[in-house]
């Protein structure tokens, strides 16, 4: 199949190129700058936030597939009000226009990025696809992340394409912020990042995961709104400690929930003392697809 990839130098961007090539498919990518561009079939250039360049591009491309990538998390070191802020604007202005774009071009398959972790604190631990986004939280910063994944859901299965939406889990694994050298490791190692008390629950996925999800997804007949996430959602108190054990690092201190949007903001605090879990199970069932590192013990801290 014709394949085009939306933000194919991310994380995920650039392995599933590749991926997709392995697998016999002709793949152009979708980049701002030709020089950061991974090896593929064809190379196309442009900002999706410019309307008239994308549907340029993606005309050029003609792809019987859409696959979108797109993030701005690469600035979350540096910048992460910036990071969140454009990432806004990519699952919002950046789908529209690559919807627009795929429908002008004929393609009649889009499957999109989105996050497994954005769901309202409330009900079991573990949730599945049907649980409520938590557009409301009480983080401005949040409920804003929130409210632009709802709306790229919404124009993916409302654009009249074969839509998926892959609910990614927190990623670790090469290029992430858990990778030994990431954001979220060096906190670890430098005691940074103490354990509150509370009921926070993780799906992680590695990236050799996401991709393979994303795989599934290209070559499946299902559409939908699926989690792809690994087998194993664990509460703060089990994956933390063994994340620092795995880089080297001093156990993390215990503070008391209470304090932790403090010490540490509020979307960790949330992310370490409330979150939910999410299930795989759609996934596996209407894409065929499973997780190769079933469990974040595989992995987490090790790369």
């Amino acid at each position: 199949m014709r394949v085009l990839v939306a933000g194919a130098t991310g994380v995920v961007g650039r392995p599933l190129v590749g991926a997709l090539r392995a697998r016999g498919h002709e793949v152009s990518a979708l980049v701002r700058d030709e020089a950061r561009a991974p090896a593929a079939d064809r190379v196309v250039v442009a900002d999706v936030l410019d309307r008239a360049a994308v549907l340029s591009a993606v005309s050029a491309a003609r792809p019987e597939v859409v696959v979108h990538q797109l993030s701005a998390l690469r600035l979350l070191r540096d910048d992460p009000a910036a990071a969140f802020a454009q990432t806004a604007r990519l699952r919002t202005e950046g789908t529209a226009h690559l919807v627009e774009a795929a429908r002008a071009a004929g393609t009649r398959r889009l499957v999109a990025q989105s996050i497994a972790f954005a769901a309202a604190p409330e009900g079991p631990p573990v949730l599945d696809e049907d649980a409520p986004l938590y557009v409301d939280a009480p983080d401005p910063g949040w409920a804003a992340t929130v409210r632009a994944v709802a709306e790229l859901e919404r124009l993916v299965s409302g654009s009249g394409l074969a839509g998926v939406v892959l609910r990614y889990g927190t990623l670790y694994g090469p290029g992430t912020g858990y990778a030994r050298a990431g954001g979220t490791a060096l906190r670890v190692l430098a005691g940074k990042l103490p354990l509150p008390g509370g009921t926070g629950i993780t799906s992680f996925l590695h990236v050799d995961d996401a991709v393979g999800a994303a795989v599934a997804a290209v070559e499946s007949t299902a559409t939908g709104v699926f989690h792809a996430t690994d087998d194993e959602p664990a509460p703060a108190a089990q994956w933390l400690p063994h994340y620092a054990h795995a880089l080297g690092a001093p156990p993390p201190r215990t503070v008391p929930a209470a304090l932790a949007p403090r010490l540490l903001g509020w979307f960790t605090a949330h992310q370490l003392t409330a979150a939910r879990g999410a299930a795989n199970d759609r996934a596996r069932t209407a894409l065929g697809w499973k997780p190769l590192r079933p469990s974040w013990r595989d992995g987490l801290g090790e790369e």
